[in-house]
């Protein structure tokens, strides 16, 4: 072990003193005599990461509100190897399957914990179908867990109050998702839908600004295939609209949808009305409203 006091090579008396913490050793510059070996390397210990980035980290994973318990607990891995990478005995085999049976018992062992984990799955699945990010899912985590510790939960469905939950954490984060995506992809009715949407926003005072038709235009354009050029036509289109007020008390997503339509026409990509509602959740009928109005209000003339 390396000692301390020592300073300086005991052959050359030079002060050039080399750690070598890969090695263990502690050598000397000038003459290369070794005046330490073994030595603890008392800094920090990194791991070296497997996944693709590579690097080295000093812990594990970060805590993520994703997981029940945050991800601070630990588990056993189902490898049926040991540390250095040999197989198991068969005779330990099911006495490793009865500690992990009662390792995942143990994580799981209150009723809040139970409902949070199912409700984290059913994030998880439903974000992963509508493409949601994971700031999304993470904000809508955290809404549903201060639901349940406000005891909202109770009397009504897991599906229903994480369908909402993640529909106030799309309004807040503006994922561009309407209240028609959730409900088609949630198998929630809408009437459960919006009425535990209004029950967390009310207990919980989450206020949410208006959803505004700009949110929508980027999701419309990539789903209906144009060219990235009738974005900023459209939202400028939109814009004018909103300052003449032609867009009060109208649904973002028609508007969105009926300008999509008028610009798509004028730069020569046409998109039917059917091929526009589809995608939108908007009715034709509506498409072709918002679009008459906006023409005539604003003098635009299509072909």
């Amino acid at each position: 072990m390396e000692d301390e006091s020592v300073t300086k090579c005991p052959e050359c008396s030079s002060r050039n003193l080399i750690k070598d913490w890969g090695r263990g050793e502690v050598s000397c510059g000038d003459c290369g005599l070794v005046v330490a070996e073994n030595v603890v390397d008392p800094g920090a210990e990194w791991t070296v990461r497997s996944d693709s980035r590579g690097g080295v980290e000093r812990t594990g994973p970060p805590s993520s509100v994703l997981f029940h318990d945050k991800g601070l607990s630990t588990d056993i891995e189902w490898g049926n190897k040991d540390y250095a990478g040999k197989q198991i005995t068969a005779m330990n085999r099911s006495q490793l399957y009865r500690m992990r049976k009662w390792q995942r018992r143990a994580r799981v062992s209150s009723s809040f914990e139970r409902n949070m984990s199912s409700a984290l799955s059913e994030i998880t699945r439903l974000s992963s179908q509508m493409g949601l990010s994971k700031p999304v899912q993470e904000e809508a985590a955290i809404i549903y867990r201060r639901a349940l510790e406000n005891d909202l939960i109770r009397g009504r469905s897991i599906e229903a109050l994480v369908a909402a939950s993640l529909y106030l954490a799309n309004q807040k984060l503006r994922s561009a998702r309407s209240l028609d995506d959730f409900e088609k992809a949630s198998k929630v009715k809408r009437k459960a839908l919006t009425r535990a949407h209004k029950i967390l926003k009310v207990k919980l005072r989450i206020r949410v600004d208006p959803a505004r038709p700009e949110e929508y235009v980027d999701r419309y354009v990539n789903l209906l295939g144009l060219r990235p050029a009738i974005i900023p036509e459209a939202n400028t289109l939109i814009r004018v609209a909103r300052e003449r007020e032609l867009t009060h008390g109208k649904s973002p997503t028609g508007v969105a949808a009926a300008a999509i339509y008028i610009i798509a026409r004028q730069m020569g990509q046409l998109r039917t009305r059917r091929e526009i509602a589809d995608i939108s959740g908007v009715t034709e009928v509506t498409i072709r409203n918002r679009y008459k109005e906006l023409c005539s209000a604003l003098g635009i003339e299509l072909e």
